[in-house]
């Protein structure tokens, strides 16, 4: 009878530990989906930006033709941006650091040009230049919130994989963290887009 009830007693510990360390599994996996989708929601929106630029640099050449070098230093920051490429599964802080390195350059270039654009009141009135302003400020907005919420996720799944014993099974099945978008130097808001 003591033998029958150890295991028993056995087999329920074995059953239990079993199903806990596939619900800290399956919680993990469920974390990492979020951090992906969230990732894929920053790209999104930055190639959404990268589509809305050629549109922008051919409706301002036909106003600013004495804005080449801007215009051309646009195109050249865009194509960096776009040609920098992030796999999910290898990204880690220095190819984040230098996917955010580009995505800045290209900020930076939009800034100058709109700058100029200051100088053409004709092109302000543009209605074709009046709708890429507004989709250029919407999707700089949706790149600041998209970035916001894949640290947000990023920072529930890191605290998962560091907490303990969760921490343990992390280490058991190969979870490690994630990392986080960082604020530009200086920059404390999306880039502003005024005209």
């Amino acid at each position: 009878m003591k033998t029958k009830t150890l295991i028993i007693s056995v087999i329920i510990i074995v059953v239990i530990l079993l199903l806990s360390t596939i619900r800290i599994y399956n919680r993990f996996v469920k974390f990492e989906e979020d951090v992906k989708t969230a990732w894929s929601q920053v790209e999104t929106q930055y190639q959404r930006r990268a589509d809305l630029i050629p549109n922008l640099v051919n409706t301002v050449k036909g106003y600013a033709q004495h804005e080449q070098e801007t215009l051309e230093e646009v195109v050249k920051a865009r194509a960096s941006a776009t040609n920098t490429k992030v796999n999910y599964d290898d990204i880690n802080e220095n190819i984040l650091a230098q996917y955010q390195s580009t995505q800045d350059i290209l900020s930076e270039a939009l800034s100058r040009l709109l700058l100029v654009i200051e100088r053409y009141p004709d092109l302000k009135a543009n209605e074709n230049f009046i709708t890429l302003q507004s989709q250029l400020e919407s999707t700089e907005n949706r790149i600041a919130y998209e970035r916001r919420r894949f640290n947000e996720v990023s920072k529930e799944y890191n605290t998962y994989v560091r907490r303990f014993p969760t921490n343990l099974f992390a280490r058991l099945f190969s979870f490690t963290e994630k990392p986080y978008f960082k604020s530009v130097e200086g920059a404390k808001d999306a880039v502003e887009v005024s005209f």
